[in-house]
């Protein structure tokens, strides 16, 4: 089955009412390991006018060899695009809702200092809450949308420059820590991460308030 390809009916329609587009999506929410990455990019009208990006799509339906391209040609397609990081510890001092809030503050700070100004735009956010106001962005005019990141190209972009940040990111710390095999499930819970935590226990990047250990019904 075909797999239908992102598009920008909701971004045009948006950009008729503001200047700029801001879409965030968040990578690594479901992970036993790591950080989490929120993923922003910055479209305008003219860009939202241009062609999809070549094989553009939510990162997790782009086959892994292939993500490092499609990202570069997404990164390249629009007027700026930031990754915004909360780590395992934070996730475990204030939760993993507050954390995407905290790496979506840190991925528009990082939009405003290459001179965007995020209050100026309309920010698309993949899925039905915002967890962007509590955590500080009360000036931001914010519209979550479901499955924005397989139906709005923007989004796709998004998700697609944060998941090869992070997947990035998990190959550098699988040198540290290699019995957990992170080069290959990203932290995520595949068996040979699950057995590995069985047999060594956690290490410093697992998120050890999330209780997982003697935990069946977790994995």
């Amino acid at each position: 089955m075909k797999v239908a390809e992102p598009r920008l009916t909701l971004e045009r329609r948006l950009l008729q009412d503001h200047a700029v587009l801001i879409a965030c999506d968040e990578v690594g929410r479901g992970a036993l390991a790591g950080p989490v990455a929120v993923g922003a990019v910055v479209i305008d009208a003219p860009r939202a006018r241009k062609r999809v990006p070549q094989g553009l799509r939510d990162s997790k339906l782009v086959p892994e060899p292939r993500r490092a391209e499609v990202a570069a040609r997404a990164a390249s397609w629009v007027s700026a695009s930031a990754v915004g990081w909360a780590s395992s510890v934070e996730i475990d001092e204030i939760g993993i809702m507050r954390a995407l809030g905290l790496a979506t503050m840190r991925a528009m700070a990082d939009l405003r200092a290459h001179g965007i100004v995020p209050e100026e735009a309309i920010v698309v956010l993949d899925g039905n809450y915002d967890y962007i106001t509590p955590a500080g962005g009360t000036g931001l005019t914010i519209r979550p949308v479901i499955k924005a990141d397989r139906d709005c190209a923007s989004a796709a972009a998004a998700s697609v420059i944060a998941k090869v940040a992070r997947d990035a990111l998990m190959t550098e710390l699988h040198e540290e820590a290699p019995a957990y095999n992170w080069a290959r499930n990203k932290g995520y819970a595949s068996p040979d991460h699950r057995d590995a935590i069985l047999e060594h226990g956690i290490s410093r990047h697992h998120r050890a308030s999330w209780s997982f250990i003697g935990s069946p019904s977790l994995f």
